[in-house]
């Protein structure tokens, strides 16, 4: 009977597992997303109209930072204090509603300024008003009987009419002058950061890199570093030559890139010779220095029979590798690599060391001076690194190359952001980057008159197109939504000034000059290039572009599906796992 006992709790035991393996299984099940609440669909009008809410109320929230008259607005973090932006992305992205249909059309909009923002860098809140007005109108035309495929058609004929409009008014960016203007309209009007930036492209040039930090200061500074600048420092301060500033400075200096760690002082010996010989200095860059070969450098350093610096080669993997071939192309020397048959203890050849006029090393950087390589080779490897660029998709790899692209091209500036608080940091900071990647596109793009008049003028060319025999009155109502949108632009910039949009618009239109506009800080009438009000060209096509494109789909939408919410409250359905207890009680029972 005993046995029979313990073999029936067995029995029961086993069972009671079985059915929490199932109901891990179902768990896990929800977890990656088989929702047991079930959908909630909504087709046709009722869809598009409850988009159409999330849509509108998204884009009134943005709309407000449009213009040099543009208001801030506040975000609640998570943590910490509140973020005040005009930035209209940041806006955007912090927008998340309660009902899912109406967060369905916020977040295909935010999607919009997402993709603005990546292209071109600015723009977001142009393009969030745009999609928002075809979105608008398209939705009203639908309504009343139009085919919104036909329609699509029409609005992409129309944005190809625009683009080309656009291109025509395209003028190049050459001086400084324009660049600081650029500038200083997309970080709303502040021409200290106008300034800033102009001045930081002139020293670094059209390649070279900017970068934006926080500053420590009330000011916003500029800091510029010329020359090829790497981020490693000496491995020892035993290399140190000027104690007061904590740095070694050499000058008309040796280089020696290696590829792989140096801890044998023979790898190295017939090139310590060679300076010790000519009585001139000597940098080290290599994937590591240690054991003998450091304490040797350090000891004959010390002891001043070398002028010798060891550093650390900067990067990681592949990049590591390409990035000592840059600095031996700048500086006219070779990669000591024994992999590839070069042994310096069996024949030294003093062409494999590179040559510098000055090298400064501090704990965290080297800059090398005047490097000794040929103009030619330089170009010939900036030419490789851009056609590498464009290549790939990656934006990491991206943004290596164009670091790599920077050093070659010998420039880089960091703006350091200054503000009385974190929060006056983090909104200027905000500004200065919109500013930077509006200089950046304007100067690879060209630039267009800025206030929204581009595209205000960009509209007169639709009224031939709306009247072409070739399309159907679907595509000709496509075409018609696309013309008045893109009026919206300038009359949000004069609403936000305080002014009164259509009057604006009538009078510029009936005046029909592509030059002049409306200068909403200081409410008048100007030539729009004399009085620097310009935009990037490449801002307002990829704006109108994303908002065209994303805003068609919509308007396409015939059926929006959703999650179920659980009701408030609910907690996870456990199922019958109360009754385990009562299951495994017997387990006192069984006597082993």
């Amino acid at each position: 009977r005993g046995c029979w006992r313990d073999a029936t709790l067995l029995v029961e035991f086993a069972g009671t597992f079985s059915i929490m393996a199932i109901r891990r299984t179902v768990g896990n099940a929800a977890r990656r997303g088989y929702s047991t609440k079930g959908k909630d669909i909504q087709f046709g009008a009722e869809a598009r109209a409850r988009m159409l809410e999330g849509v509108n109320r998204l884009s009134k929230a943005v709309s407000v930072t449009l213009g040099p008259k543009g208001r801030n607005v506040v975000i609640e973090q998570t943590f910490g204090a509140p973020k005040i932006t005009k930035d209209g992305v940041t806006v955007a992205k912090a927008i998340e509603f309660k009902d899912a249909y109406e967060n369905l059309g916020a977040q295909l909009v935010r999607q919009v300024a997402n993709t603005t923002n990546e292209a071109a860098g600015d723009g977001t809140t142009t393009s969030t008003v745009l999609a928002n007005a075809i979105f608008s109108e398209g939705f009203k035309a639908v309504t009343q009987g139009t085919s919104p495929v036909d329609m699509k058609r029409g609005i992409d004929k129309a944005v190809e009419a625009v683009i080309q409009s656009l291109n025509d008014q395209s003028k190049t960016v050459v001086s400084k002058d324009e660049v600081t203007q650029v500038a200083t309209i997309s970080a709303n009007g502040d021409f200290e950061i106008g300034q800033l930036i102009g001045h930081a492209m002139e020293k670094v040039g059209k390649e070279g890199v900017i970068t934006v930090s926080d500053g420590k200061t009330l000011d916003t500074e500029l800091e510029v570093v010329e020359g090829m600048s790497l981020d490693r420092g000496y491995l020892s301060p035993y290399f140190v030559t000027n104690a007061k500033t904590q740095k070694v400075e050499m000058e008309d200096a040796y280089l020696l890139m290696c590829q792989k760690k140096i801890s044998n002082l023979q790898q190295i010996l017939p090139v310590l010779e060679h300076i010790a010989r000519s009585n001139r200095p000597l940098v080290i860059i290599a994937d590591d220095v240690d054991g003998e070969a450091l304490a040797t450098l350090i000891i004959n350093k010390i002891n001043g029979k070398l002028k010798v610096c060891a550093v650390k080669a900067p990067g990681f993997g592949d990049n590591k590798t390409n990035m000592l071939h840059d600095v031996a192309i700048f500086t006219g020397g070779e990669v000591y690599n024994e992999e590839v048959g070069m042994n310096l203890e069996k024949s030294f050849d003093e062409s494999i060391l590179g040559y510098a006029k000055k090298i400064t090393i501090n704990k965290d950087q080297t800059i090398i001076l005047n490097g000794g390589g040929e103009a030619a080779a330089v170009e010939e490897r900036k030419d490789l690194i851009s056609a590498m660029m464009e290549k790939t998709d990656s934006s990491y790899e991206k943004e290596k190359f164009s670091e790599r692209l920077a050093k070659l091209s010998g420039g880089v500036a960091v703006i350091k952001v200054g503000g009385a608080s974190d929060v006056e940091v983090g909104e200027k900071k905000d500004r200065v980057t919109d500013a930077l990647n509006a200089t950046r596109a304007a100067v690879s793009e060209g630039i267009v008159p800025g206030g929204g008049c581009a595209l205000l003028y960009a509209s007169t060319k639709l009224a031939d197109l709306a009247a072409s025999p070739d399309l159907t009155d679907d595509q000709k109502t496509g075409v018609r939504i696309v013309k008045s949108s893109i009026l919206l632009p300038a009359m949000t910039i004069c609403k936000n000034a305080g002014g009164e949009g259509a009057v604006v618009i009538h009078k510029l239109l009936a005046d029909a000059d592509p030059l002049q506009g409306y200068d909403a800080s200081c409410d008048k009438f100007t030539n729009m290039f004399e009085a620097g009000i310009v935009d990037p060209t490449k801002v307002v096509k990829t704006a109108l572009v994303d908002a065209a494109s994303v805003s068609g789909l919509m308007i396409t939408t015939e059926a929006a599906i959703t999650d179920i919410p659980a009701p408030a409250g609910s907690a996870p359905d456990m199922g019958g796992m109360g009754g385990m207890g009562g299951g495994m009680g017997g387990m006192g029972g069984m006597g082993f």
